[in-house]
């Protein structure tokens, strides 16, 4: 089997799109200090992107949550593989995630999270994927809505390859 890729969003644009999310986010926490939650693995290279643009004082902690394993279609079964180092009690927390899909593994992430009660609790998006949604998760922040394609690229991975690729794009298994 072969696989290509056509790119979807080109990286000027991804660095314009974050230039103004964390714009955003300073101006909504202006004076204040952010926990920002990197997903793992796939929202590491949008979080240290996003976190150079935030203006207000940040702290990064991460966690590990999987739904796919080796395949282009979610699971279902949520792992949590990694939790928190630090307690979110009491702070502004903003979920960085690189994709949202069907919305299950935030929709667990975010109850769970919300149990340890912090200031706030926010969640940003590097992509969106309404049409697959199939639970309600709303974000506060959202970078691009796309269509229902597998992508791959800056942090976005098939089976842990392709995420180096700096811009997003669409994989097609031939």
């Amino acid at each position: 089997m072969s696989e290509s890729i056509r790119v979807l969003i080109e990286e000027d644009k991804l660095n314009q799109r974050i230039a103004e999310l964390g714009a955003q986010i300073s101006k909504d926490f202006a004076g204040e200090e952010v926990c920002l939650i990197c997903i793992l693995k796939g929202s590491v290279f949008f979080t240290c992107e996003l976190a150079k643009r935030i203006t207000v004082p940040v702290t990064l902690d991460f966690m590990s949550v999987s739904s796919y394993g080796s395949s282009t279609v979610s699971s279902g079964v949520i792992k949590l593989k990694k939790d928190l180092d630090e307690s979110i009690e009491g702070k502004n927390v903003i979920v960085i995630e690189d994709i949202i899909d069907t919305g299950r593994t935030l929709k667990y992430l975010l109850e769970d999270l919300t149990k340890r009660n912090p200031k706030s609790l926010k969640l940003c998006t590097m992509l969106d994927k309404p049409d697959r949604r199939v639970t309600d998760v709303a974000t506060d922040y959202t970078g691009f809505e796309i269509p229902d394609e597998f992508v791959v690229g800056y942090g976005l991975d098939y089976d842990q390859r392709y995420r180096n690729l700096p811009y997003i794009g669409i994989l097609s298994l031939n």
